[in-house]
């Protein structure tokens, strides 16, 4: 028997280690949290691969400039005396050969539409550039959000902690004075109900707790259940009181915003591309090579260069068109920001105010804990020697819970707002 109470006694704790190393919590202070999302979140990957595919449109454009040299093999076995009778316009004269050889062209002037389409596509791939810094940024608020609600809901789990454990000392010490006459069974109950609430509600924060670190999970780009030893951070400086100077470095620095004039920078750029397709086309062309094998009417070389000009002259108006559409969608475009603009105006001053309320909360709840202490103080002083009832003692240690739960949400909730304005204001990093 020994044998096999060994081998499972090994087996259970094999089992048992990698579950207990698993949930060993996660040493983490905000700036590591902040610094594993950017690298990880992949909202940032995603911006920084749409900002490197932009960045070849541009090249793709500027291609335009550059020659055009491609290479062909043609080969034709002709019938004696054969001609191309049916079809569009062309030279009906079949010869046998087989040729190789280069074509070339290169744009001479298309009158400035491939350098509006360049500057267009520079515009767009700058404001791609713009948008990770906008995703790094939101990444980042979602980041503090969840690490102070995470820190929030361990303050306030820790005055769930304290309170079954005062409430569960209340009930000890009336159960004994009931056991001795000195107290009713009544008294017993309230302690008991009144127990019973504080473990519900220690039950809600581990709850709550493990939401939030679920939260902060996926807020650095996880997706696998974690724990954490989180580290407090220290109190940001106070409020700047000028709200006129937050909302202008809101607009010149929110890299959204950044985004979407230089969206509007593009669109116009484009429009002005678009209506330069009215323009004629100059380009040159030359085409040489060789043909081995040949029939006599055909030299054993060849070459040939010249010039083309296209020039538009009726196509259904398409090209007045096309430059009516991209002017009006880089009006659209501009509206846009001007909307965007506004709400930022809008969010900066409801952050401002958020926050400004949340930092009179912490003197607020200070005092509220002072004077929760002193009246539960009271009451217990009170209840033992016989002045008021348990209903009086139970609500003194409803309204200390409370007080003690709202002076520990406070700090964080001020720090969230915080966050909230830096990022409405364009200077969280």
């Amino acid at each position: 028997m020994r044998p096999r109470l060994i081998i499972a006694a090994v087996a259970t704790l094999l089992v048992s280690v990698p579950g207990a190393i698993a949930q060993t919590p996660q040493k983490l202070t905000l700036k590591e949290a902040q610094q594993i999302a950017l690298g990880n979140h992949p909202q940032i990957n995603a911006a920084r691969f749409r900002a490197r595919a932009a960045n070849q449109n541009v090249t793709e454009t500027r291609s335009a400039f550059m020659p055009n040299l491609t290479g062909g093999l043609t080969g034709a076995e002709a019938e004696n005396g054969s001609r191309i009778a049916a079809g569009a316009l062309n030279n009906p004269i079949i010869l046998s050969r087989y040729a190789n050889g280069v074509n070339l062209s290169q744009l001479i002037t298309d009158f400035g539409r491939t350098s509006a389409l360049v500057g267009s596509s520079e515009l767009r791939a700058r404001a791609e550039g713009e948008r990770i810094d906008a995703s790094q940024e939101q990444v980042l608020l979602e980041v503090d959000r969840a690490y102070f609600s995470a820190l929030r809901t361990q303050a306030v789990l820790k005055v769930s902690e304290e309170t079954v454990g005062a409430r569960q000392d209340v009930l000890d010490q009336i159960s004994a004075l009931a056991k001795s006459g000195l107290k009713s069974g009544l008294d017993v109950s309230f302690a008991q109900v009144n127990l019973a609430e504080a473990k519900l509600l220690l039950i809600r924060a581990q709850n709550y707790l493990k939401a939030t670190y679920a939260d902060l999970t996926v807020a650095m780009g996880f997706d696998t259940d974690r724990s954490y030893e989180l580290t407090d951070e220290p109190m940001p400086p106070p409020l700047p009181p000028d709200l006129s100077s937050l909302v202008k470095g809101a607009l010149q620095d929110r890299p959204d915003l950044k985004s979407l004039r230089l969206d509007q920078d593009s669109a116009f750029k484009f429009a002005d591309a678009e209506r330069l397709l009215k323009f004629p086309t100059v380009s040159f062309v030359g085409s040489f090579g060789l043909i081995p094998f040949r029939v006599s009417a055909l030299q054993s070389n060849y070459a040939a260069a010249g010039l083309t000009v296209t020039i538009p002259l009726f196509n259904g108006r398409l090209f007045s068109a096309r430059y009516q559409e991209a002017e009006l969608r880089a009006r659209a475009i501009e509206q846009n920001v001007r909307d965007s603009e506004n709400h930022v105006s809008h969010d900066v001053r409801i952050a401002w105010l958020n926050a400004n309320t949340a930092f009179q909360n912490l003197d607020v709840t200070s005092q509220l804990v002072d004077q929760a202490n002193n009246a539960l103080d009271l009451a217990q002083a009170r209840y033992k020697i016989g002045l008021s009832s348990i209903a009086e003692l139970s609500q003194a240690q409803l309204n200390k819970t409370e007080a003690d739960i709202a002076f520990a949400s406070a700090r964080y909730e001020y720090q969230i707002r915080r966050a909230e304005l830096d990022y409405q204001d364009g200077k969280l990093h």
